[in-house]
């Protein structure tokens, strides 16, 4: 198995995880599986940069040593901000979560419990 392979079937996992509980019926869900695709995406910029292990960022070329082949530093910069923007953007959903429950008194996404409408139904 190549690390290539495994980085990829690891990019998967992350995905399917974070839209599976994107689709949850709960807050907290939905903050985790938000925070999933987005390691995902930041898996997926990284390896845009082509993985090479085992070999150095830097490569002398053969024919003049002072001009040197650099590994691409894009991908690991876009990388590093976007790990800055999406833990600022965690933090100020999560703090926006937990004023929806202390408003509304549940933590489900439309902000009643599915029994509260089926007893308020019953009622009418």
């Amino acid at each position: 198995m190549t690390v290539e392979f495994v980085l990829a079937i690891g990019l998967g996992v992350l995905t399917a995880a974070g839209v599976w509980l994107l689709l949850r019926e709960r807050v907290f869900d939905v903050i985790v599986g938000l925070t999933l695709l987005s390691y995902a995406v930041n898996l997926f910029i990284f390896l845009t940069g082509r993985v090479r292990p085992g070999r150095p960022p830097i490569v002398e070329s053969g024919l003049a040593p002072t001009l040197a082949h650099y590994a691409d530093p894009l991908p690991q910069a876009l990388v590093l901000t976007a790990i800055v923007i999406s833990f600022a953007m965690t933090a100020l959903i999560l703090v926006i979560a937990l004023r929806a429950r202390a408003e509304t008194g549940s933590d489900h996404v439309d902000g009643a419990e599915p029994a509260d409408d089926a007893a308020g139904q019953r009622e009418r």
